[in-house]
């Protein structure tokens, strides 16, 4: 494998990997939510967010798809 394949493949890993962190997260709150038959903490949701923020500014720093921004900020 070259080096610029080695390159696009680790970057796309790592979107992957991204996408596959804030899923969990989300699903997170969604149990959390209907277990609690509330939402969850705010300051859960304040530290979901930020982790949701670094995830995807990983994310977009090897690979410049938009797809995951668009979709986090369906998130409700």
């Amino acid at each position: 494998m070259e080096a610029e394949e080695t390159k696009a493949m680790l970057a796309d890993l790592i979107w992957l990997n991204a996408v596959i962190a804030t899923e969990l997260i989300q699903i997170t709150e969604n149990v959390s939510a209907l277990l609690r038959e509330a939402p969850p903490p705010e300051s859960c949701i304040r530290d979901h967010n930020r982790l949701r923020a670094e995830a995807l500014r990983i994310a977009e720093k090897y690979h410049d798809e938009t797809s995951l921004r668009e979709h986090l900020t369906g998130h409700q």
